[in-house]
């Protein structure tokens, strides 16, 4: 996977005193620049809370990390006349070969904490089942 897809971009509005802040310990080279600075401090406060991510991890029996479903697997689950619940904290992807029809016949549910990666097509299908 290229590491642009294993990213988000996200926007945020900051006050001009902390971006200027931001900006001076980039000057003096704490930082390569400001995207750094906010990866680190994001880092700094998800391992903070590191025990109550898991916690809350496992109670909601939620996947970590990236979840790739693809055509293959999802043809198995229709054969045995199984449905899925996506429950994903990271990346959930769904393969560019699965049809809206496929997709509907085998997910009960989409529930992601990051990114929903799928076709448009698949995401309208699925659109009354993602959370």
């Amino acid at each position: 996977m290229a590491e642009a897809e294993k990213t988000e971009k996200i926007t945020i509005n900051l006050g001009l005193v902390d971006l200027g802040q931001i900006d001076l310990l980039v000057r003096e080279g704490f930082y390569a620049n400001r995207t750094d600075f906010l990866r680190t401090a994001i880092r700094a406060q998800l391992a903070n809370h590191g025990p109550t991510l898991q916690k809350t991890v496992e109670r909601k029996t939620m996947v970590l990390g990236l979840e790739n479903y693809t055509r293959q697997q999802l043809e198995e689950l229709r054969t045995a006349g199984r449905q899925l619940q996506i429950r994903v904290l990271g990346l959930a992807t769904i393969a560019d070969d699965v049809t809206p029809e496929l997709a509907l016949a085998t997910i009960e549910s989409v529930e992601v904490l990051g990114a929903f990666r799928a076709s448009a097509a698949v995401k309208a299908a699925l659109r009354d089942r993602i959370q």
